[in-house]
Parts: C-alpha cells; structure tokens; sequence
C-alpha cells in the first residue's frame, strides 16, 4: 500500500487546528506562557493545488505575531524559501490591499517560522535553517543584505527535545503515535500498524478523544491510495527532478506548473498535453518532453507539429 508522506501533515494540522491546542504548542516551543486571553485566530492558507492546504499551520496571537509552523518527515533545506512564499500569501490575506497605497505606514504582525521534524534521518534536537544561505554569489558585485528569514526546527521524535515535549501533551501524544507506527511497521502492514497504533493510543490516554473522533480519517490519511491529481502531482514532480539533474533551463519548470495548473481542470492525459504543447513553446527537445510528461514521443512530434 501507498504512504503518502504528505497526508501524514494533514494529520498534524487536523491535530493542531484548534486554537486552546495551538496556544499549548506554541507555549511549549517558545518557552512562555500565552495569557489565556490572548487571542489566536487561525489562517491557515486554502490553495486546492496543494491537497486543500498549503501550509500545515499559520495563526496570529492577538494580531501582533504571525505564526507558520510546518511538519516535515523529510529534511527539507529549502523550507525558508517555502516558508517566504508562506507568509506573503499570509500577509495577503490578512492585510487590506488598499492600505498599502496609503502615506501611513502600515503595522503587520511579526512573523515567526517554526518546523516540526519527525523523520527517520537523523537530525538534531535544533537547527536553524536561513533564507540567505540559498543566495547565489553575484562575483565582481558587493552583497547587499536586503532580505532574511529564519527557520526554526525542533526534532519532535519521541524522546527528542524532552522538555517542550513535556509542556505539550498533544505534541508528546502525537510523537507516540508516528512512534508506534513504526514500531509495529516492523511486523505488520501499514494500515494494520497505523490501526494498531491508534488503538494503543485510545487504550494509554493517547490522543483518545482525537482518535475516538478522527480515527477512521487519520487512517485514510496515512494509508489511502493516491488520487489522480496526487499521480499527476507525483510523476511531474518525478520528472522535474530528473530535468535538473541535467541541468535544462529554470524556465522549463514554470512550463512545467503551467502544465499542471491547467491540467488538473481537464483530466489527466489533456494536463501532460497541455505540459508538452508548454515545453515545445519553451524550445525543450521532443525526447525531453516525452520523458518529462510519459507521453509517448509520437504523441509529442504530433503536439509539435501543430497539426492537433
């Protein structure tokens, strides 16, 4: 069966997509007390390109801090990239456009970038991963500091980083859970350790009232087969790996999820069309294309001669 690495966030931000849970979390990781009357309003971004979700988790405390916080089961050294995508979309979304045009200067909240780990790899306690070290070297030109984001990322793995852990009992939960998965991985099928692991949790006060609730959702989560738009997001991802690796042009990549967008509206085969007739625009060789988009190169030469 499928393990689609990129539902088992979805299962973290169903988890922490309550405002009384979010205030223990962020608590936990920053060391502080948020006042019971501090306000946490959720705003989370919407994009239905990325699953129904773009970001795991974002929320702002009293409207003077934003937080994002992303769960990974991978290392990722170019989540302050992402992240930096994040929180301009963020910043869309809570600031009114017209207000930027104004002679006033505008106040927005502080933002804050945290990224929860619990992959196999081994990574430690705390790294603190930055914007600045993903900048080209421009030789002959003197850097000019213009723009920086700091990511911050705690391994969450069970009997990683004890103390936060200890002041948020969801997170501690929710680390015993991905931890007995593997556990019984060792000996069952996935959807049998995935069902197995929930039911520990509800029988140790794991989670139980979250499982009693969600456990049929967090098993399709972690266990369901791919969708067709998850296929098409798979193998194109698949293909744009294999393209850089021979280092073709960065503009075959906005071809590419030009190809995408437009093809998750007609339909599978029509979306890798749509990605070919893009790449032939953008001059990428006909044997490029068919490895690209898994069209057979005939298809491709018949794309490119204009005549479909």
């Amino acid at each position: 069966m499928y393990l689609n690495t990129k539902h088992k966030a979805s299962v973290f931000s169903t988890l922490f997509s309550d405002p009384e849970i979010l205030r223990e979390l962020y608590s936990a990781i920053e060391g502080v007390d948020v006042p019971k009357d501090a306000v946490i309003s959720i705003n989370t971004l919407s994009d239905v390109l990325f699953m129904g979700q773009l970001n795991d988790v974002s929320f702002t405390i009293n409207d003077q801090l934003v937080v994002l916080i992303e769960h990974q089961s991978t290392i990722n050294n170019n989540i302050p990239i992402r992240m930096l995508m994040y929180i301009g979309r963020v910043y869309e979304k809570i600031i009114e456009r017209e207000r930027l045009y104004q002679k006033k200067l505008v106040k927005i909240p502080a933002p804050e970038f945290i990224v929860l780990y619990n992959g196999v790899d081994q990574f430690p306690d705390y790294k603190k991963l930055i914007l600045s070290d993903a900048f080209m070297n421009i030789k002959g030109l003197e850097s000019i500091e213009s723009l920086e984001l700091a990511a911050h990322v705690y391994n969450i793995n069970h009997g990683r980083n004890p103390q936060m852990l200890e002041k948020s009992k969801n997170l501690d939960d929710y680390s015993i859970f991905i931890a007995k998965i593997r556990e019984y991985r060792k000996e069952l099928s996935l959807e049998e350790s995935v069902k197995a692991a929930i039911k520990y949790c509800i029988g140790n006060e794991v989670l139980k009232e979250f499982f009693k609730e969600h456990s049929s959702e967090v098993i399709n989560m972690l266990t369901e087969e791919p969708s067709m738009d998850e296929i098409i997001e798979i193998r194109l991802q698949e293909a744009l790996e294999e393209i850089r690796e021979e280092s073709l042009e960065e503009g075959l990549e906005q071809g590419l999820e030009r190809g995408r967008e437009e093809g998750r509206e007609e339909g599978f085969v029509t979306g890798r069309e749509k990605t070919a007739r893009n790449l032939i625009g953008m001059g990428m060789s006909i044997n490029d294309i068919a490895r690209a988009t898994e069209l057979p190169i005939e298809r491709v030469r018949y794309l490119a001669s204009g005549t479909s």
